[in-house]
């Protein structure tokens, strides 16, 4: 005799299998995204990246899968090499200098050693993320799981499928080069947030002495539009220049303005909003009390994943 279930095009046994699996998925997607993010610079790519590593573990046979964690970074690290090759290309043509993508995180909140917050908070930062730019793939790929996730190297190796003294070389050039371009200060979250909303006073109120006080005379500003918004298309150099670009900008300003804190690339940052949508990021360098750099993001590709309040 056939029953109705007996016509099914799965199993009951099938069903918990694709259940588990999902979940399974699902429980390290903050890691896989957090691997690929770091990879890309752009949440769009990174989601991207997940999607498709999604799309692969969901069509394996899993049965003889012992360490999902370990196969689903595998898959998604190596997705993120391929991606991040084909969009060295794209950003040769960008125009103004490049940043990453603001990525709304919540360390403060979801992280409750302290070490491990501000390990996490650094990998992520938009000035490392900068000097990872100028890493190959592969390094990239070994200072990602190495120094942020604190992967073996015996485990990158396998990520990577290579020898594990060659992920050593790859890991030691990589850190050479970040550490010798990479702000060299730890930031105080306290003094951090207390500058930010001093430069937010001073930018929105005009005052020209006011941001002049909080800028280290080498300050810098560096502004990211694409070509698709108003921002300067060079980087402005010395404390007397960047504080007259902002406050001719504040001058000028923008409609219906409004202003709120974000924990962004893990330190707290300046959204700016008009009207319903987010017209700007602002995040602060700060060393000695003082503020080294700013970064400016208003291309509207880069501001989709910010939410507007």
């Amino acid at each position: 005799m056939t029953t109705d279930s007996d016509t099914d095009t799965g199993t009951p046994g099938e069903a918990d299998a694709e259940a588990t699996g999902a979940a399974v998925f699902e429980e390290h997607r903050p890691l896989l995204m957090g691997v690929s993010y770091r990879m890309l610079g752009r949440v769009a790519d990174a989601e991207d990246v997940v999607q498709e590593a999604w799309l692969r573990w969901s069509g394996a046979d899993r049965t003889g899968v012992r360490e999902p964690r370990g196969y689903l970074v595998r898959v998604t690290t190596r997705l993120a090499i391929d991606r991040l090759r084909h969009l060295r290309s794209r950003r040769e043509a960008y125009v103004g200098p490049w940043l990453p993508e603001p990525y709304v995180t919540d360390y403060a909140g979801t992280v409750p050693d302290a070490a491990e917050r501000a390990v996490l908070a650094d990998s992520v930062s938009l000035a490392v993320l900068v000097v990872l730019e100028s890493l190959s793939p592969l390094e990239r790929a070994v200072f990602v799981l190495r120094e942020a996730f604190g992967y073996p190297y015996a485990d990158i190796a396998a990520v990577l499928d290579r020898g594990e003294a060659a992920v050593r070389q790859l890991a030691g050039r990589a850190r050479k080069h970040v550490d010798e371009r990479r702000p060299r200060y730890e930031v105080d979250p306290a003094e951090r947030r207390a500058l930010t909303e001093r430069f937010l006073a001073a930018a929105a109120g005009g005052d020209l002495a006011g941001l002049m006080s909080l800028l280290a005379p080498d300050a810098r500003l560096i502004g990211d539009s694409g070509g698709l918004a108003k921002a300067p298309v060079r980087v402005i150099e010395s404390a007397d220049k960047v504080a007259r670009f902002l406050h001719g900008a504040a001058r000028k300003g923008i409609e219906a303005p409004a202003f709120r804190l974000a924990e962004i690339n893990g330190g707290d940052a300046l959204v700016v909003r008009s009207g319903d949508h987010v017209d700007s990021v602002f995040q602060l360098d700060v060393a000695d009390g003082r503020i080294q750099c700013v970064y400016i993001i208003r291309n509207p590709e880069k501001l989709r994943s910010v939410p507007p309040r």
